[in-house]
């Protein structure tokens, strides 16, 4: 890989195209091992620039101006300022609602434009999913005026809340004597609040892209909370995210996703490093005992056993060791840029970690106990908890997000097979955005390579291990496999949507119809596999095959313990599916 070139396969397009879908996949996720996506070091680069000055440097500048603090470059002035720490809140949620923080970008499969987000949601026609169809006044899947209008609105509440300087506050008075900047006016971040949550009710695509699961309760908290409540609170915040990310990695999916994630990271410097977290390149690729070692132990001990410490430390040496440790734990994550590229979130969560436990620590009265009242302190609790307990057990009533399975592997994930031409029908539905294939036409790159690089991302997902069920059902469902086009649903909703996190529920059945409403395929042009994460413990995967055209078709189960042990490109046949439902008449 060059700076400005990106890394190619070692192949002939027009040759490889022609050959079996499972032995491209072999080529490829054999590629990535020692290349990953392959995109220039200048990609990096940009990203690197945009959480630096924009993100952080941008950030910083307009919250110490906005609060009559002094200079950006005075950090020891202003890192522990509360009100400074609001306004990163806010300033991040801002970015995310815009979508030039989190997917964003090449890496999140947009090339051209390389930013969905506002040009989606400020745009009448474009797809919206709503999260409960209960809910009243909610109906439809199209982005009105209302919704636009709503859109709207929440961008100038976080403006005016960021722009605003602080308020007094006699809980913040009492417990910093000296501070002068204040807090952001409750009210105004109220009002944000209440606009996240209605549009988020008719439109779950906003809420989380603008990662509500996570900054929607600091922002109560902020509105609600005595201030010594708030520190509390925030703290019990950070280690749901933490613990409940940590423990959503527990069972057999997530040393799949580091080896992988290694092999896509500019900053690991050698093959012979990315290639040790496989059990024998290039033969078999599966996790390696390192792969497992960095797994459960730098990944899931770490980000259980480091937040519990620091959560309940009262010593300072103790403290500071492990506010050190979560730091470097996301600076980790951003090294090897991730493919949701979620850079902008662990750069918050890594200054959060210092202001929250090193500038309130445990021993100067912003301990668990310290909370005005055991009661506040359990309905605290017991929000955070709700819903990652439920994602867990009941993963199909809960996002992936609101769960807390970051980066767990243990995803809801869909794969898309176009008859041949009838990709071109997805240009009918109302988007900001063209097919991903005719994005990378548009940027110089030649159609043949353009079609290798889309099957790469199809090869990054092989190498998890919910692939192995999903390639299973094409392969098995489809006898003209061979002559689709398959693409990855996480990369295709991007372009669909404008937005995507790794949230198979943002491309089920539901947007599947919204598409078909305006794209109209005909019976069999597309079939989705799509597969459901797995319940905590239960050792299995409830898949649906679905036809665009006519609905789900079937449904069934497939074994974890099964996908796990067979390699990407399935050369020992298609794993165990059990078929549990059948629609009458669909061919198996």
């Amino acid at each position: 890989m060059g700076f400005t070139k990106p890394h190619v396969p070692p192949v002939v397009p027009e040759e490889f195209l022609k050959k079996p879908l499972m032995e491209r996949m072999r080529i490829l996720a054999t590629d990535w091992v020692d290349y990953g996506f392959g995109a220039p070091k200048m990609v990096h680069t940009i990203y690197i620039f945009k959480i630096v000055v924009l993100y952080a440097l941008g950030g910083v500048i307009f919250a110490t101006t906005t609060s009559g603090l002094p200079a950006f470059w005075n950090v020891t002035e202003w890192w522990n300022q509360p009100i400074v720490y609001q306004k990163l809140i806010l300033w991040t949620v801002l970015l995310e609602c815009l979508n030039v923080a989190g997917s964003w970008g090449p890496l999140a499969g947009k090339f051209k434009p390389m930013t969905g987000g506002w040009r989606f949601y400020a745009k009448r026609g474009t797809i919206r999913l709503r999260p409960w169809k209960w809910v009243p006044l909610t109906s439809g899947d199209r982005r009105t005026s209302v919704d636009v209008g709503l859109y709207l609105a929440l961008l100038a509440s976080l403006v005016v809340a960021l722009a605003m300087p602080g308020v007094s506050s006699e809980s913040l008075s009492q417990a910093l004597p000296n501070n002068t900047s204040g807090l952001v006016s409750p009210a105004l971040v109220g009002l944000s609040v209440v606009l996240l949550i209605v549009l988020g009710l008719r439109d779950k695509v906003v809420f989380l892209a603008a990662r509500g699961e996570q900054y929607l309760p600091a922002m109560i908290f902020f509105t609600a909370l005595s201030f010594t409540d708030m520190i509390i609170a925030l703290k019990v915040l950070i280690l749901v995210v933490w613990v409940g990310a940590g423990f959503s990695k527990f069972g057999k999916h997530f040393a799949n996703v580091v080896p992988p994630m290694v092999s896509n990271s500019p900053s690991t410097p050698f093959k012979s490093l990315k290639r040790a977290h496989y059990r024998n390149y290039p033969n078999d690729l599966r996790p390696s005992k390192l792969a497992h070692f960095m797994a459960h132990v730098n990944g899931t001990a770490v980000e259980i056993a480091a937040p519990l410490v620091l959560f309940f430390s009262t010593n300072k040496w103790v403290s500071l060791a492990a506010a050190l440790l979560m730091i470097a734990f996301h600076l980790f994550i951003i090294s090897t840029f991730p493919l949701a590229v979620p850079l902008e979130w662990n750069v918050l969560f890594a200054y959060a970690t210092a202001f929250l436990f090193l500038g309130f620590p445990n021993r100067d009265g912003y301990y668990i106990t310290d909370m005005s009242s055991p009661w506040l302190l359990v309905l605290v609790v017991g929000g955070l908890l709700f819903f990652p307990v439920l994602g867990n057990l009941r993963p199909d009533k809960v996002s992936f997000l609101p769960s807390m399975r970051q980066y767990a592997g243990n995803w809801a994930t869909a794969l898309w097979a176009f008859k041949p031409g009838c990709e071109d029908k997805l240009n009918r539905v109302t988007r900001s955005a063209g097919n991903q294939i005719d994005q990378l036409i548009e940027t110089g790159t030649e159609r043949e390579w353009a079609e290798v690089t889309m099957q790469k991302t199809i090869a990054w997902r092989s190498l998890h291990s919910q692939a192995r069920g999903l390639f299973s059902l094409l392969l098995t469902r489809l006898p003209d496999i061979e002559t689709r086009t398959v693409r990855e649903a996480e990369f295709l909703c991007n372009s669909v949507l404008g937005f995507n996190f790794g949230d198979g529920h943002m491309h089920d059945v539901d947007m599947i119809q919204a598409v078909q409403d305006e794209a109209q395929f005909e019976p069999g042009e597309l079939i989705v596999v799509w597969v459901e994460s797995e319940a905590f413990g239960s050792g299995v995967q409830h898949y649906k095959v679905i036809d665009a055209a006519i609905g789900v078709i079937e449904k069934g189960t497939w074994n974890v313990a099964d996908a796990v042990v067979e390699q990407p490109w399935l050369p020992n046949g298609p794993i165990p599916l059990n078929p549990t439902w059948i629609l009458e008449g669909a061919s198996k």
